[in-house]
């Protein structure tokens, strides 16, 4: 028996989604996008980057081949790898949403296959009724914003207005969720966390999918930041998941960032927080050198999709992609003889696409370990097919939903 590594790298999708029209999002392709403007000098930076995005190291193991056959077309200024080194392939989703707990669960081998409950995108995001109980059971004054929002603009403009009134920046987005923004300090990131945990229970009969606290610090003279102090709080999975697999097998589940409040702490026996890519990346090398066999290391790098791609900044998605590219081989270095590492994303965010929401694409799947043969898995018709693939690894039973494609 050996382990397992699941890297998601949030938002990171290769285009191809057979069913992108139907959510509006027909050409979308966020690494073929991406490569098409650092190839054209669009993605320069001073002193952050410049020039064709590179990465060396993800492409060796078949990255270009899976962007081939997940969308048709190669990135630009890519060329095929010579012999790919790794298992290489995409996946579609079947999941209904395009939101983060849709996708892990699908890739954990539960797809979404209900339909989550949604906000209205125009007038006024929550009813009278949610506010009048949210101000009641929440003790609070009152709630701002209560409209569809970019989370950094939103606080930009009612930061100081939160902070002199009290009242929590309540918002949404085209996913299932309501985000509440609060100042660490003069609000208090206590009584955040238990505003939201009051919120959760109030939107669960409209199957809102999750309840985020989005803490920030900061005035209004010097600009307002978020933390790292980001809580998720989501409705459980629909049944049972690999990560259950895993522990009821009596094994280890490191949860490497927000992989826990994914999964609404179901499955999870080690939870791992951090900040930022570079943060989570050494969480999960610790962990790595903490895990035995059987067990699996599961890590959420959130930065692509919470700092770029809601950002639309081509730049900074780019960077940080090769920045993670260029730190796989110390990681490698830590694999044992029978380790396997899956790499993927849970949707994609294209940064050049209009609005600030997720994209249906398909995304990448790549794997590689010690002994693993280098081979293409073609376009898998479901994420599922990644959880299979772990499951039948660490010799655990079939999931409810999937194929391995070991």
């Amino acid at each position: 028996m050996a382990r397992a590594f699941l890297f998601v790298l949030d938002s990171f999708g290769i285009g191809g989604a057979p069913d992108a029209e139907s959510y509006g999002d027909l050409g979308a392709n966020t690494l073929g996008h991406i490569a098409e403007q650092c190839a054209a000098g669009l993605a320069d930076r001073p002193g952050l980057r410049k020039g064709p995005l590179s990465l060396p190291h993800m492409q060796s193991l078949g990255l270009g081949e899976a962007a081939l056959a997940a969308s048709g077309n190669l990135p630009a200024g890519w060329s095929l790898a010579a012999r790919p080194r790794g298992i290489h392939g995409a996946a579609s989703e079947v999941s209904r949403g395009k939101d983060t707990p849709s996708g892990h669960w699908e890739m954990a081998g539960q797809p979404v296959m209900f339909d989550w409950g949604y906000f209205p995108d125009e007038g006024p995001a929550f009813s009278d009724e949610l506010v009048a109980a949210i101000m009641a059971e929440g003790k609070v004054p009152g709630i701002l914003g209560n409209c569809h929002a970019s989370g950094t603009e939103i606080i930009a403009r009612l930061g100081a207005e939160h902070v002199r009134s009290g009242k929590p920046i309540c918002y949404t987005s085209s996913d299932s969720v309501f985000q509440i923004a609060a100042h660490e300090e003069s609000f208090g990131l206590e009584r955040l966390i238990e505003l939201c945990q009051v919120v959760r229970k109030l939107v669960d009969p409209l199957n809102i999918g999750r309840v985020i606290a989005r803490p920030f610090v900061g005035s209004a003279e010097a600009g307002f930041d978020r933390t790292g102090n980001r809580r998720d709080f989501s409705v459980p999975p629909p049944g049972p998941t690999l990560l259950d697999q895993v522990k009821q097998s009596r094994h280890r589940v490191f949860g490497v960032g927000k992989i826990s409040d994914i999964f609404a702490h179901q499955g999870v026996t080690d939870m791992r927080k951090a900040n930022g890519n570079a943060a989570l990346f050494e969480a999960t090398l610790k962990a790595a050198g903490e895990a035995s066999d059987g067990d699996l290391v599961f890590t959420n790098f959130v930065d692509f999709d919470m700092l770029f791609g809601h950002r639309r900044d081509v730049a900074g998605y780019a960077a940080a992609l090769e920045a993670l590219d260029t730190l796989l081989p110390r990681f490698a270095k830590l694999l044992k003889p029978g380790d396997l590492v899956l790499m993927t994303a849970d949707h994609g965010c294209d940064p050049t696409w209009r609005g600030t929401d997720h994209t249906r694409e398909r995304v990448p799947v790549l794997g590689f370990g010690p002994g693993v043969a280098a081979r293409s898995i073609g376009v898998r018709p479901t994420y599922a097919d990644i959880g299979a693939t772990l499951a039948r690894h660490l010799g655990l039973p079939a999931l409810a939903s999937g194929t391995s494609f070991l």
